[in-house]
């Protein structure tokens, strides 16, 4: 599943972001951190990241989503590109992660040639905030300055990926906590699923939503859903999360769970009479809105727990520590 989250590619101005970011690892953080040290480093990730998804547009949906997976688990350290090690319990290979998250060798890719112009000096960590914000913009969506200067981490932990990365099963109540837990708000909450106006999801995840007749899925959306996934098997069958506009970032996926054409459980309870129905709302009407907060809250996700000065390392290739 691709989750995540035209109108022009948009770079959003965030003066405000110091006064969001308070904890004092985050001011050691800065867009400009490899201006002198790497300062091609961020042409030659942009120009790696739009081959990516322009051999695969499904791929933009996947960076962000590697991206919010990774700062969920220990902050943004690239723990969720390490590979399972007799010493490290990889992220990768547990619920909702294995057979799921993707896009691992198009961190790599721009890794090594990053590690062309100035070996050893960029991490996994900025690599992977920085493709998310290149695949929003090389698909129509926003852009904005991300902040630089996250070090990698030595450790990966798939018992922390299981607690603390959202179900797509989850309550609103329960989304919101698991949000709160990371210092968003239930605005960035909405924002960043905003995503999912791209990427797919496979059909083990919302069979039960299309099944169930209820009152919160609209009969046709769930009818023309079945076709694609079986109510015994075909687990793995992908439909896209926005099936009207699915290779657009746009708001249209705001709009869909308005008609109560959510995918996802995760999706439909964002509008379900609940305490987020005016921030739905609000994005359906005002894409303008939507766009520049999905990048505030962008940037606010990428300042989770980073690793800076002297703790980490910057690992020479993305899935081992080197």
């Amino acid at each position: 599943m691709d989750s995540i989250y035209f109108f022009g590619n948009i770079v959003v101005s965030f003066t405000v972001l110091i006064l969001l970011c308070n904890a004092p690892s985050e001011a050691q953080l800065s867009p400009s951190f490899y201006s002198s040290t790497c300062p091609n480093a961020l042409t030659t990730i942009r120009t790696s990241i739009r081959q990516a998804v322009s051999r695969e547009r499904r791929m933009a949906a996947s960076l962000i989503r590697l991206h919010f997976h990774d700062c969920f688990v220990q902050g943004c350290d690239a723990s969720i590109l390490l590979d399972e090690t007799p010493s490290i319990q990889s992220e990768k290979t547990v619920f909702p992660n294995v057979n799921s998250v993707r896009g691992f060798e198009v961190i790599e890719a721009a890794k090594r040639e990053v590690e062309k112009i100035c070996p050893g000096v960029v991490s996994c960590a900025d690599i992977l905030a920085v493709a998310a914000r290149d695949a929003s913009a090389a698909v129509g969506g926003p852009s904005w300055n991300v902040n630089l200067g996250r070090r990698d981490s030595t450790t990966a932990s798939g018992s922390v990926a299981k607690t603390d990365l959202p179900s797509p099963f989850s309550n609103l109540s329960t989304l919101i906590s698991a949000f709160a837990n990371k210092g968003l708000s239930a605005r960035d909450m909405v924002a960043l699923s905003g995503s999912h106006t791209l990427g797919q999801s496979q059909c083990f995840l919302f069979r039960n939503r299309i099944y169930s007749n209820g009152t919160d899925i609209d009969a046709g959306f769930a009818s023309t859903r079945r076709r694609q996934c079986p109510s015994n098997s075909g687990d793995s069958n992908l439909a896209a999360l926005d099936l009207v506009t699915p290779n657009s970032f746009d708001n249209n996926y705001f709009k869909n769970l308005m008609q109560r054409k959510g995918l996802l459980q995760t999706d439909q309870v964002l509008f379900s009479g609940g305490s987020t129905d005016s921030i739905v709302s609000e994005y359906s009407r005002n894409p303008r809105t939507f766009l520049s907060d999905f990048g505030n809250s962008m940037i606010k996700m990428g300042d989770i727990e980073p690793l800076t000065g002297q703790n980490g390392i910057i690992r020479r290739i993305c899935s081992a520590i080197s």
